[in-house]
C-alpha cells in the first residue's frame, strides 16, 4: 500500500514507540499535520518553538526516551536553534522534524526557506535533508537511532513540501537503521580496565566524580557499589544530582564553581580521581593548570572526544560506564579508608549548615528559604525543573535529590527560558510526578508564554518564581569583579500572580518566611497548575563561588556570618 511521505513519517514514529509531539504548524510542514490526524500521536501545541525543542528535551531527560520536536521551515526551524543547542550540550536524545521549502525551490530565497540543515550542522549529532518520499521512513528511523546511540544528542530532519506530499510504498525491513561505530583510531580510550582498577586499589584518598552519565547509562547502582566497596567518597556534578542519593553517607555533594567548599578542597587533596560519565568542563575544574595536580586520574565516557580533551588523564577508557563499572567490580578491593573519610570531615568544618532543615527566620525571605522548605514540603519527592542562574546554584545546594532524573536543568548551554518549557515535557513523560518549576523572574519572562500550553493540556504544574528583580547571577558577577555597576541587570516584570490568573492558573505572592509552607502546601493540593512569586532579597549572592579561571580551592566565601547561616 502506498503512503504519502506525511503519512510514512508518523507510521515510522508509531512505529519506534513515539507517542507524544511538540509542536507548531506552518505552510511547509501542513501535509505532516494533515496526516497525523490518523496516527495516535498526542500533539502539544506550544506558543514559541523554542519552546517545542526545550519540551522535547525535558520529556526525554526525564524518561529516558527520545523526545520529538515539529516546526514548519524559516523562522519555524530557526526559532528551535537554541533547544537544540541545549540538548547538544546536555547529551539529551532529542528528534527535531521540520518542513521545508519545496525541493525545487531550495537554494531560490522561497518564502520561509531557511538552510536549517546548514545552521544546525555544528549542534546536531547529524541531520537530513530528505527530498523524497521513499527516503522519508529511513532517515527518520535512523535519526531516532542516532539520537539515543552512544553519547545521545539531537537529530534534525528537514522534510521538503513535496516529499511529504508524494507517494511511496516502503520497504519496512530495508528501512531499518543498520548503525556502526566510526572514529579516529588516533582518539584515546582504549585504557585497560586492569590498569583502573591497580590504580584504585592502590590509592589512599581516591575520589568518584560522578557525572550526568551515571543516569544516562543507568549504572547508578554499579556507581555506589564502587563507592562502597571501596569505601571511596563521591562528588557530582550538575548534571549528575540524583544520580547518587544525596543521603548516602559516601555522597559529599556537588562539585564546582558553586560545588560544596570541602568537595572542591577534596579534589585538590585526592590521589586519585575517577571520574564517570562526566566531561571535566570548564565550571567544574577551575584553573586546568592547578586542578589535582596530586591525583592520578581515571576517565570513563562513552564518548572518546570527551578524554583528554580538557584534562589529560591516566587512564582513558571509552565505554558505556554501566558495562566498564560491571567489569571493575569483581576485581576492586574492599577498603578501609576512614583516615580520607575522616579527612574529608575535617574539611566541612562548620560549613555544612545546609545539613539545617530550618533556616533561622532574620526578617527577610532569602532563596534559601524558599527551596529548603520545597524540599522539606516535598520530602525530595519532586521532580524539579530549574531555569538557569543563581536559583539554579541554589536548589542543587538545598534541595537534596534521592532519585535518578529528579533535576532536570540545562548545564552545558545555560540557557536561560529552558525551565518551564521543559517541565511541561516532563509532566507529559512522567504525568504521575509531582513537576516543580523553579525559576528566575527574568528566565520566565523569556517562556512565560507556554503557560497557556499547561493550561491547553491541563497540566498540573507548579511553578515557584525565585524574584528578585534582577538578572541575579550576572549582578552577582557585577557586585564581586564590576564594583557594583550593575550595568542592565534591573529588571522589571508584571505582577506575576495576576499574569497567571489572567491564563487561568492558581497563584499567590510571598514575601515573608512564614507564608512560604502554607503557599506551597496549597499549590500542591490544588492537582492543577498553580505559580508562586516568591519575591526574595534582592542582593543575596550564591556562596561560594569560584571565579572563572581560578584555582579550584581558591572559592570566596560569605563574608557576614549573620547572613551565612540563612543562606550559606
Amino acid at each position: 500500500m502506498k503512503l504519502t511521505g506525511a503519512q510514512v513519517l508518523w507510521e515510522a514514529l508509531v512505529r519506534e514507540g513515539v507517542t507524544d509531539v511538540f509542536g507548531y504548524p506552518g505552510g511547509a510542514i501542513l501535509p505532516a499535520y494533515d496526516a497525523m490526524l490518523g496516527y495516535p500521536i498526542r500533539h502539544v501545541l506550544v506558543r514559541h518553538e523554542q519552546g517545542a525543542t526545550h519540551m522535547a528535551d525535558g520529556y526525554a531527560r526525564a524518561s529516558g526516551r527520545v523526545g520529538v520536536a515539529i516546526a514548519t521551515s524559516g523562522p519555524g526551524a530557526t526559532n528551535m536553534v537554541t533547544g537544540i543547542a541545549t540538548a547538544m550540550m546536555d547529551s539529551s536524545p532529542i528528534v527535531c522534524i521540520t518542513g521545508q521549502v519545496g525541493s525545487k525551490l531550495i537554494g531560490s530565497d522561497a518564502f520561509q526557506e531557511t538552510d536549517i540543515t546548514g545552521i544546525t550542522l555544528p549542534i546536531t549529532k547529524h541531520n537530513y535533508l530528505v527530498t523524497s518520499a521513499e527516503d522519508v521512513a529511513p532517515a527518520v528511523l535512523e535519526a531516532i537511532a542516532v539520537a539515543r546511540s552512544g553519547r545521545p544528542g539531537p537529530v534534525l530532519v528537514d522534510i521538503t513540501k513535496d516529499a511529504q506530499q508524494t507517494s511511496c510504498e516502503v520497504d519496512w525491513d530495508a528501512a531499518a537503521p543498520h548503525l556502526t561505530e566510526a572514529y579516529d583510531e588516533a582518539l584515546p580510550g582504549d585504557g585497560e580496565a586492569r590498569d583502573a582498577i591497580a590504580l584504585i586499589n592502590a590509592a589512599e584518598r581516591p575520589l568518584i566524580l560522578a557525572g550526568h552519565g551515571v543516569m544516562i547509562s543507568g549504572a547508578e547502582r554499579e556507581v555506589v557499589a564502587l563507592a562502597e566497596r571501596g569505601q571511596i567518597p563521591m562528588a557530582i556534578t550538575l548534571l549528575g544530582l540524583g544520580g547518587v542519593a544525596a543521603s548516602h553517607p559516601l555522597n559529599l555533594g556537588m562539585m564546582g564553581m558553586h560545588g560544596e567548599a570541602w568537595v572542591n578542597n577534596a579534589i585538590q587533596e585526592a590521589d586519585l580521581l575517577i571520574a564517570l560519565g562526566m566531561r571535566f568542563d570548564d565550571r567544574v575544574t577551575g584553573n586546568i593548570k592547578t586542578y589535582a595536580r596530586e591525583a592520578r586520574k581515571i576517565h570513563v565516557d562513552i564518548d572518546r572526544g570527551e578524554l583528554n580533551k580538557n584534562v589529560r588523564v591516566d587512564v582513558a577508557i571509552a565505554k558505556d560506564l554501566r558495562t566498564a563499572l560491571d567489569e571493575w567490580l569483581p576485581h576492586v578491593a574492599s577498603g578501609n579508608r576512614a583516615a580520607w573519610l575522616a579527612r574529608i570531615d575535617a574539611l566541612k568544618g562548620d560549613s555544612a549548615v545546609r545539613d539545617i532543615q530550618n533556616l533561622p527566620d532574620d526578617g527577610h525571605l532569602y532563596a534559601a528559604h524558599v527551596i529548603n522548605d520545597l524540599w522539606r514540603l516535598t520530602r525530595g519527592d519532586a521532580l524539579v525543573v530549574t531555569d538557569v542562574g543563581q536559583h539554579q546554584m541554589w536548589e542543587a545546594q538545598y534541595y537534596k535529590h534521592n532519585r535518578s532524573r529528579s533535576l532536570i536543568t540545562s548545564g552545558g548551554l545555560g540557557t536561560m527560558g529552558f525551565a518551564l518549557p521543559a517541565a511541561i515535557g516532563a509532566k507529559i513523560a512522567c504525568p504521575d510526578s509531582e513537576v516543580w518549576v523553579v525559576v528566575g523572574d527574568g528566565g520566565f519572562q523569556m517562556t512565560m508564554a507556554e503557560l497557556a500550553t499547561v493550561v491547553q493540556e491541563n497540566l498540573d504544574v507548579n511553578v515557584a518564581i525565585i524574584n528578585n528583580g534582577y538578572l541575579g547571577m550576572v549582578r552577582q558577577w557585577q557586585e564581586f569583579f564590576y564594583d557594583k555597576r550593575y550595568a542592565a541587570t534591573p529588571i522589571s516584570g508584571p505582577n506575576f500572580a495576576k499574569l497567571a490568573e489572567a491564563f487561568g492558573i492558581a497563584a499567590a505572592t510571598v514575601t515573608r518566611r512564614a507564608d512560604v509552607a502554607g503557599a506551597v502546601e496549597a499549590a500542591r493540593r490544588l492537582k492543577r497548575a498553580a505559580l508562586i512569586d516568591f519575591q526574595v532579597e534582592q542582593e543575596d549572592s550564591v556562596y561560594p563561588m569560584v571565579p572563572a579561571g581560578a584555582d579550584l580551592h581558591k572559592m570566596i566565601r560569605r563574608p557576614s556570618p549573620i547572613v551565612e547561616t540563612a543562606a550559606d
